[in-house]
């Protein structure tokens, strides 16, 4: 335990046995799944270390909760002593707790291992295809290992994997048996472990065989590949589904309740809680928003998990300090939304101040801090689709030229003179003047794709330009790489606009559903709470009537219906900008339809 800090020392001593336990084999197994660099005896100690405290906190709450909170469970049982039922149940809820942080532990593994086998399985396919360019130019197996392993922004955990593999080799000195280790260790038990045995065995073939071995692979993880998209939109089509089933339901039922409330006055009864008394309908009726939160919420995180990697507005990094954070705002939503959000909260509380009400001066707040970052992702996406475009051209440009004998620089220089790559013009121009450079060194041509790659800035140009880098420095010829490239780049390109125009289908879904609900809400205050109006203007004259009219107050319900509609407002924004295009739309679309509501009850004149 050499190097441990002293605190994991202490732990380990107190706990470090129970890894041996049985019923840790299988969080044993997730384990070696993950990339978790603390070694697994620690791990569970701290797991269990904290699961102590944590049960001796609930122990004595639990106790504390019970002496005073246990009056009528004491006058049932009053043969029995208080401390002892306090003590009994603080005991019980200690327990509970313990087993809940330890489960909690081997649980956590079990995620972080499905996390990683999902990332494997979308970035598997291209690394292979990468793997059989660089195949191409007799590269031997560490080679092709390590030219995966050194690009982890484009291959992912599948990067991860090789640089696991490397360092096995190091320590065994075979890459043969790394491979075998690594491949039983694997999450991806279907798809990783099979390719690197057989990468395995044809390695110890020849290069040729080798080569071989990835052509008809990389045809088979694309076949993969394909089905697996086919199943992510069947379960997204499902998800809509159920998406708008769970948004429209908690709309209608707090329209019924407030029906029943009329034929049944219990409903209005007060019941105690940490903020003072509250009716059984308002308890309803808020907790139907907090639902539809919590729906909108899952939903949208879940259609973001089925995007494939590098396909969202979620790869944008934040500028480290203050001066790049101000400097990016304009260009970088990761930036913009440190900047803009706590200005959003600003306008909120100003807002109030001026003498809105809470809920609407919050609403606001938000969507005037979320829709400058989402306008500011949107722009920004466009630009970047704009570049995506030209890179087609310019990559087919370049490869004409090499078929044609002309040198790699060359051809760089031809296409950004002839060529109109439009907001892409710049950027191969910077790129063919370095190329011209002698500053770099000996390793002019692999920085110089690095740097041209860093100004586009966009996904597409990372997992695709970098694999000329590769090919060239593992020996593959200019031809055989541009070649590849093509292939490589059309495919993402298309791929990218296919889940484009399939998920534009999912932010209808949200608008419409959202929409629907307004006009729901808006009829039911005109219609139904205006009936209710009516009723409770005749009950005075009606002898014996049955009901009681005046259990509805329209101002009130309005308000109720007008908070449960902006819940809904702000999960179907979610859901919509998590299916265009990720969280930074996210926050536009739900922005807007806060803004679009408020704007309809006002002009409806149904907001108190």
């Amino acid at each position: 335990m050499r190097g441990v800090h002293a605190l994991d020392r202490a732990c380990y001593a107190l706990f470090g046995g129970r890894s041996e336990r049985p019923r840790h084999d299988r969080d044993r197994g997730h384990y070696r799944a993950t990339t978790i660099t603390t070694g697994f005896d620690v791990y569970l100690a701290r797991v269990y270390a904290c699961a102590v405290l944590v049960a001796l906190c609930c122990t004595a709450l639990g106790a504390g909760a019970c002496l005073a909170l246990g009056g009528p469970l004491f006058a049932a049982l009053s043969g029995v002593p208080n401390g002892l039922l306090a003590l009994v149940a603080g005991v019980l809820a200690g327990v509970a707790a313990f087993e809940g942080i330890v489960r909690g532990g081997g649980r956590y593994l079990q995620v972080a291992a499905l996390a990683r086998r999902a990332d494997i399985e979308q970035t598997l396919p291209s690394a292979v295809r990468y793997l059989r360019v660089l195949a191409s130019g007799g590269a031997d197996d560490r080679t092709l290992v390590a030219r995966v392993a050194d690009r982890p922004e484009a291959f992912g955990e599948t990067a991860a994997t090789f640089r696991t593999v490397q360092s096995r080799t190091e320590l065994t000195g075979s890459m043969g048996e790394a491979l075998r280790v690594v491949a039983r260790d694997t999450p991806s038990r279907g798809l990783l472990a099979p390719f690197l045995l057989k990468f395995r065995e044809h390695a110890q073939q020849g290069p040729d065989a080798v080569e071989g071995f990835l052509e008809l692979e990389a045809r088979m993880l694309a076949n993969h590949q394909e089905r697996a998209n086919d199943e992510a939109a069947g379960f997204l089509e499902l998800l809509a589904e159920l998406f708008v089933v769970l948004l429209v339901v908690p709309t209608l039922l707090v329209v019924v309740v407030t029906v029943l409330s009329v034929l049944a006055p219990s409903l209005d009864r007060s019941i105690a809680t940490a903020f003072g008394p509250v009716s059984l309908r308002a308890l309803v009726v808020y907790g139907c928003a907090a639902c539809v939160l919590v729906v909108g919420a899952g939903a949208a995180t879940l259609v973001d998990s089925l995007r494939p990697t590098g396909y969202g507005l979620d790869w944008y990094v934040r500028s480290p300090d203050l001066r790049g954070i101000l400097a990016g705002v304009r260009n970088n939503p990761a930036d913009a939304i440190v900047v803009l959000l706590p200005l959003g909260a600003l306008a909120a509380l100003a807002l109030h101040v001026a003498g809105l009400d809470v809920v609407n001066a919050a609403l606001l707040g938000y969507a005037a801090g979320a829709i400058p970052v989402g306008a500011i992702a949107v722009r920004r996406a466009r630009r970047d689709d704009a570049k995506d475009r030209e890179i087609k051209d310019f990559v087919h440009g370049v490869a004409g030229y090499v078929g044609l004998g002309q040198p790699f620089t060359h051809a760089v220089e031809a296409v950004a003179h002839d060529a109109h790559l439009g907001p892409l013009g710049e950027d191969v121009a910077d790129f063919a003047f370095n190329l011209g450079l002698t500053a770099y060194g000996n390793d002019v041509r692999a920085t110089a794709l690095t740097r041209f790659t860093e100004r586009i800035g966009t996904p597409l140009a990372g997992r695709s330009i970098g694999l000329v880098t590769g090919a060239l420095d593992a020996g593959s010829d200019a031809e055989t790489a541009f070649e590849a490239l093509q292939m490589e780049i059309g495919r993402l390109y298309d791929e990218r606009k296919a889940l484009r125009s399939q998920l534009q289908v999912y932010v209808a879904v949200g608008w419409t559903t959202a929409l629907l609900v307004v006009g729901i809400v808006i009829v039911v205050n005109a219609y139904v709470l205006g009936s209710f109006a009516q009723l409770a203007a005749v009950s005075g004259s009606t002898a014996g009537l049955a009901i009681n009219p005046t259990a509805v107050d329209p101002s009130r319900e309005r308000y109720r219906f007008y908070v449960v509609t902006q819940a809904t407002m702000l999960a179907c924004g979610w859901f919509a900008g998590a299916a265009s295009r990720g969280r930074y739309e996210a926050l536009l679309h739900s922005g807007l339809l806060v803004v679009l509501t408020y704007a309809v009850f006002a002009l409806a004149g149904v907001m108190r």
